[in-house]
């Protein structure tokens, strides 16, 4: 017998990731081209290479940091008015970072308007995948999350011609177009809830007569009774633990240590990758290429290793991410060709992309998807911190004369350090405890 919305029509689950790869397509994609601004940046502003970087730290800091205040948001109003909202202010800062005269300007509209506008609809997008999805969350996050990847692998080359085209103010004007066109736009088609179209997740029928439904949280992957296959749908909430309760529970704290430690350390290429190639004689249309490097691999880790994380554990496959991260940087420190450059570069983007995509599905193992959004606002305030102090750092360091193996060994310990810390946490849900309780 086919099953309604699943033979018949493809899943609208699959329009959720959809406009959540256009989130993070567009957002991180916009961020991650700051490397090809750098040298144009330093020029026209007679700033440092510090100086400058701080400009990505700032705008980091706010779009992980944000969440905290954009997931509850969108657990209470919807993901969609977040998104939207957010890809418009990404709009915004990008246009006037276009506009600006000095750096305090820039400062101001790509380090508050970007960041804003990534916070604003990064964890609510991302977010709203994990709530429809129960048996391929992990490849339906990698998915989502697999924007991030090709944006990198597209937007900064993509600028880069532009700003040889039409300088870097043009740049930042077409950028703030395309974060209208396809961010906003594609974010119209987020749902909060599979259950506002008559569905359970993965597509199942709310009344299907057989055997087979699935829930989230806790109990996931058991067969729904007939009794609950017969309530209305508005009767089966999202099982979960609140806010307060995955904040105060010792994965979380694993968790959030981990993702603090290592985001001092991960965000580091995205901005000195370049200007380290170029440091080495690579030429300008070679080096921003690394960038795309790491968007290939990244697109492959969020596909493959987010899919394989479903078969084989996602709590293992976080522990392979950071081990992965960890030796390719380390790798990096050795690195000086163009193509040593780019083998660092492909695989540390599949082993990041691997941990982007598997995150938010660990997250919903642990806590269920109540309040999903809203506990990933608050773990993302780790990654913030990481990514304000981590690359601003490296560029400081490099400008009183260090150089880049300091931070480039710095960042592969970080990694070690959160691979450390994950393997000493619990792994019970913290939604079964307290269900036991």
């Amino acid at each position: 017998m086919n099953r309604p919305g699943a033979s018949r029509h493809l899943f609208y689950g699959w329009y959720v990731v959809a406009a959540a790869f256009a989130v993070t397509f567009v957002g991180f994609g916009s961020a991650y081209t700051f490397s090809a601004f750098v040298e144009s940046l330093q020029r026209d502003f007679a700033a440092s290479r510090g100086q400058i970087s701080l400009v990505f730290s700032l705008a980091g800091f706010l779009y992980f940091g944000f969440g905290i205040v954009s997931g509850p948001l969108a657990d209470r109003f919807g993901s969609r008015r977040l998104a939207v909202a957010g890809m418009l202010l990404t709009a915004a800062g990008l246009a006037a970072a276009g506009a600006a005269h000095t750096l305090m300007q820039v400062y101001v509209a790509y380090g508050l308007g970007v960041g804003f506008g990534v916070g604003c609809a990064y964890v609510p997008a991302v977010g709203a995948v994990q709530r429809w999805f129960v048996r391929r969350r992990g490849f339906a996050s990698g998915l989502a999350v697999a924007g991030i990847g090709v944006g990198t692998l597209v937007m900064p080359p993509l600028a880069s011609t532009l700003i040889a085209q039409v300088g870097w103010r043009g740049a930042y004007f077409t950028l703030a177009v395309i974060a209208v066109v396809i961010g906003a736009g594609m974010s119209l088609l987020i749902e909060n809830d599979p259950r506002g179209r008559g569905l359970l997740p993965d597509g199942e029928a709310a009344h299907e007569p057989g055997g087979g439904a699935q829930v989230t949280g806790h109990g996931a992957g058991a067969p729904v009774s007939a009794a609950a296959r017969r309530q209305p749908v508005a009767a089966s909430a999202p099982a979960g633990a609140t806010v307060r309760e995955a904040v105060m529970s010792r994965p979380f704290a694993s968790l959030y240590a981990a993702c603090l430690a290592c985001s001092f350390g991960v965000f580091v290429p995205f901005v000195h990758l370049v200007p380290y190639a170029l440091d080495r004689g690579v030429a300008p249309s070679t080096a921003v290429l690394l960038l795309g490097a790491i968007g290939v691999g990244s697109t492959a880790g969020r596909f493959f290793l987010g899919g394989l994380a479903d078969r084989f554990g996602r709590r293992a496959s976080l522990l392979a991410m950071f081990a992965g991260m960890a030796v390719a940087l380390v790798a990096w420190a050795g690195a000086g060709t163009v193509a040593t450059l780019a083998a660092f570069a492909l695989v540390f983007g599949v082993f990041y992309g691997g941990w982007v995509a598997v995150l938010p599905a660990v997250v919903m193992d642990y806590f269920g998807g109540r309040n999903v959004s809203g506990i990933i606002g608050v773990l993302y305030t780790s990654v913030a911190f990481g990514t304000l102090i981590g690359p601003a750092a490296a560029g400081f360091i490099y400008d009183a004369g260090g150089g880049y193996l300091v931070p480039i060994l710095a960042s592969a310990a970080a990694n070690a350090i959160a691979f450390a810390i994950v393997a000493t946490t619990g792994r019970a849900p913290v939604v079964a405890r307290a269900a036991r309780g």
